[in-house]
This record gives structure tokens, sequence and C-alpha cells, in this order.
């Protein structure tokens, strides 16, 4: 992967790739910790470098959801979306719902060339949806 977006081979690169792969909507932190298991002397400032390079390569995506610190994944080029739990902030995937891609056709693009859209949604994931209802029970 990495020499087809002509990148060269390193085994930070490698390592990082690796953790995006295996920790989807991963932190910074996490995706050092991780690849600190490979790499242990990793430092990091090359963990920053390779994910930007990744990112710039188009080998992982960058995510900020708002009021959240930037995650990574791995899934590229397909446009999907995310949930987010606003309890505990868990992030899932959500396919579009309808076609490729049909949020890219704004009402109004003012004369935008629209290449990628961004939708987040909001809610509670099933744990903390669980544990809500259970305190609301116990108050009644």
């Amino acid at each position: 992967m990495l020499r087809g977006a002509a990148l060269r081979v390193t085994r930070p690169r490698v390592a990082v790739l690796s953790a995006v792969h295996a920790h989807p909507h991963a932190d910074t932190e996490s995706i050092i910790s991780a690849v600190r298991g490979d790499v242990p002397n990793v430092s990091h400032q090359a963990v920053y470098d390779s994910l930007r390079a990744l990112t710039e390569a188009g080998l992982v995506r960058r995510i900020q959801p708002a009021g959240s610190v930037a995650r990574y994944e791995a899934r590229v080029g397909d446009n999907h979306h995310h949930i987010v739990c606003r309890s505990c902030g868990t992030i899932a995937d959500a396919d579009c719902a309808t076609g490729e891609a049909p949020c890219m056709t704004a009402s109004d693009d003012a004369g935008f060339s629209i290449d990628e859209a961004e939708v987040t949604y909001w809610g509670l994931c099933p744990d903390c949806t669980t544990a809500h209802r259970s305190s609301s029970a116990n108050l009644a």
C-alpha cells in the first residue's frame, strides 16, 4: 500500500498503518500505544509524521467530530459517514442511506466543485441507551 501511494516503506509507517487498520476511529494516543507494541522506541513525532503522510496519501482518513480529538480510520474513498455517542464518544461508521453518495449534490453548490460530504449523526450508543434507561427507571 505504501509503495502504491509513492511513500517510502518505513517501520513506523507500516506499524501506524497496521494500527489504524486494527483500531478504527482511534485517537493519536491510542495509535501511539498500539504502534509501540511493534516498535517500542518509536517517537511521538514519528507517529504524527506517519499519520500526516498516510492521510495526505489517501491511505488513512482523519475525522474530528465536534468536541473530540482527531481520530483516524483506514476506510477511505467511499464517502461514508459517522455516528457518535454523545455520552461515551464511541464512533461507528454509517454508509450512505441510498445510492453511491446521495449527499454529494448540494441544493446550492455556490460554484464549488464538491468532492466530499461529511455527515455526523449524534445520539446514544446501545450501551449508553441501556444505562440511561436504567438510571431513568431508578429515579421513578
